[in-house]
């Protein structure tokens, strides 16, 4: 039996799917992996990223005072305004599932972000020209005292304009930033090696432009007017699209390698099929094939690991497995690696979920911190105030200074303690912005306290016009908390979905970033309906025009204990996390394996009989 086994080896190892010779395929490979390492690289970064900066740049600008076109142009009360950005937030966080299925399945994630970079800018256009002309706004009212809100006619041109912009989101946010890694060596040993982390500098980036956004374009919504306003970013859009379609023939394009869904269904389904089968002793003898696992597994395969161990069954050879070893049926037999992949899945959903109630917590105060800035003053100089949604301009200025200082002194700084070449893990940063983000809402809840307070001492809780003489640089503070949050929570949140993910999927786990933001908004929008719905008619929490005579500081707290929860729910979920079993897998020649190596068994065998294939992977 083991000389048998022994010639199969030898057959098997000079033979090669469709009849060519191992030679020759060594020869393509070369050829291919020359023909890849001359893509990519940093140089189509400038493509990609000037891309990406116009298109946050137009984002930014186009949502981060939309609050105020709702209210001041439209007459929304306040509430319905609110949930009206926050339920096209929660589309726009959502459609990026349905993105990154299609990138990952069909497309690619160049084609995907070309489309949906189109669509984006056809919605911008649409509610550039909804601000331009006048017969698709309401009557101006600057008391905000019985004003005529817009009409439903004109409402449908705002909700068409951001369902085209939730829409065209979903082919832009889930695909920008795994495509643009996909420039990049992301191998545990190259990220190690390189004194830069991509996701910081990614980050850094991305807050220049919002940075610009909330100055530059906020400042001509308020001062200059709304057709400007939105039709400068609407501008910055159509540049981005230009820009990245201009570096097209530098990108290192991975191509789709059919539907990761399916293949996390065949798993489960090959699983109950075998739930009776008993497991070998062996790890070993579990189904593995390199060549058909060859297109998913170019970074490395993933070794098998004794989490869910029921999903192994999927990869328990059978009698009939055997008879049909050269075109395996997948719905009734998996690789490890396949196995692995949707593990890897489930040991994320725990961590994902946890930034849900986050967005929940955070989704709204946006919009009420706008709301307490307007009412406030904003003077720098007797001809020149702030404007209200510029204020997240120190919340940006804080995280660019901290992913600064993250990566040039805290960094060094923690490696001698922990060893980790990236400071802390992922799992740790995260936790850190979780707290933080805490502290933010506490003081949030004690600067409105004092605002209403000095408008009581100036009567002017009933003037929601006035404005009250405190200076608005009371909330610099938990904007600066909220920007040392981010550096922390969001660039952590980020890198933890695209290293845990399997490579194959690294644009759905981008997406189920977004689907969190979805989720959480959604849910956000319920606490703040209901807060309002029962919080009673005289004392409401969050009333429509006067915010002097609500108890939005009351909001605070229940969002200050909502994270309180969530922390703690986190806490024990990253405790019992464990890192995917990913080996940066090369293939050794030597017939001696040294000690740094392990023996892979790939086998196909019923009874003894059947196929078998050794391999000798050094862990790296």
């Amino acid at each position: 039996m083991k000389h048998e086994m022994e010639m199969e080896l030898e057959s098997n190892s000079s033979k090669v799917g469709n009849g060519k010779g191992k030679e020759e395929e060594e020869e393509e490979e070369k050829k291919e992996d020359s023909k890849r390492r001359k893509l990519g690289g940093i140089k189509t970064m400038p493509f990609i990223l000037s891309n990406e900066i116009c298109d946050k740049f137009a984002a930014a600008g186009f949502y981060a005072n939309m609050i105020t076109y709702l209210t001041q142009q439209l007459n929304l009360p306040l509430v319905k305004a609110s949930n009206t950005l926050t339920n096209f937030g929660g589309m726009g966080s959502f459609t990026p599932l349905i993105g990154a299925l299609i990138a990952d399945s069909y497309a690619g994630r160049y084609w995907t972000i070309i489309g949906g970079s189109i669509i984006y800018e056809l919605g911008m256009i649409s509610l550039t020209v909804s601000a331009v002309l006048p017969s698709l706004r309401p009557p101006p009212c600057p008391s905000q005292v019985n004003c005529k809100e817009a009409s439903n006619s004109q409402l449908w041109i705002l909700y068409m304009s951001l369902i085209l912009t939730s829409i065209g989101s979903g082919g832009i946010k889930p695909c920008v930033v795994t495509f643009a890694a996909d420039q990049f060596d992301m191998t545990k040993s190259a990220v190690g090696s390189r004194s830069w982390n991509f996701f910081n500098w990614y980050y850094f980036c991305m807050g220049m432009a919002t940075l610009t956004a909330l100055t530059v374009v906020v400042y001509i919504q308020d001062n200059v007017g709304w057709g400007w306003g939105l039709g400068i970013p609407a501008i910055g859009m159509a540049l981005s699209i230009v820009a990245f379609i201009f570096g097209s023939s530098l990108y290192n394009k991975l191509k789709p390698e059919g539907s990761p869904l399916v293949r996390l269904a065949q798993v489960v389904v090959a699983a109950a099929k075998k739930r009776k089968e008993v497991m070998p002793l062996d790890p070993g003898m579990l189904y593995q094939n390199k060549e058909l696992d060859a297109a998913i597994s170019v970074n490395g395969r993933l070794l098998h690991s004794d989490q869910f161990k029921w999903f192994d069954k999927a990869a328990i050879v059978t009698n009939e497995d055997a008879k049909d070893s050269k075109s395996p049926n997948l719905w009734r037999i998996a690789t490890v690696h396949r196995i692995e992949e949707l593990k890897c899945i489930v040991r994320m959903l725990p961590i994902w979920s946890a930034g849900i109630l986050l967005v929940t917590a955070s989704s709204h105060l946006h919009s009420f911190v706008i709301q307490q800035a307007r009412s406030m003053d904003r003077h720098l100089s007797h001809s020149f105030e702030i404007p209200p949604a510029s204020f997240s301009v120190f919340s940006i200025l804080t995280m660019l200074i901290g992913l600064v200082l993250y990566e040039r002194l805290f960094v060094p700084f923690a490696r001698r303690f922990t060893g980790n070449p990236s400071g802390i893990t992922c799992l740790q940063r995260m936790g850190v912005g979780f707290f933080i983000n805490i502290i933010a809402t506490i003081v949030s809840a004690l600067v409105e306290v004092k605002r209403k307070q000095v408008a009581a001492l100036h009567n002017l809780l009933d003037a929601p016009q006035a404005i009250i003489p405190i200076s608005v640089f009371w909330l610099l503070p938990q904007y600066i908390l909220h920007g040392i949050a981010d550096v922390f929570m969001s660039v952590g949140h980020m890198e933890f979905l695209y290293d845990q993910s399997p490579e194959t999927m690294r644009s759905t786990a981008a997406a189920l970033n977004s689907l969190e933001v979805s989720m959480g908004n959604y849910i956000g929008t319920l606490v703040v309906s209901l807060v309002h719905k029962y919080t009673g008619q005289k004392n409401n929490w969050l009333p429509d025009r006067n915010l002097n005579r609500g108890k939005l500081d009351y909001y605070y707290w229940l969002v200050t204990g909502i994270q309180v929860i969530n922390l703690v729910y986190y806490v024990i979920c990253a405790w019992f996390y464990t890192y995917k079993p990913l080996e940066e897998v090369k293939e050794e020649d030597d017939d001696v394996p040294a000690e740094d190596e392990i023996q892979h068994k790939r086998l196909n065998y019923a009874e003894g009989n059947g196929e078998v294939e050794l391999r000798r992977n050094v862990i790296v």
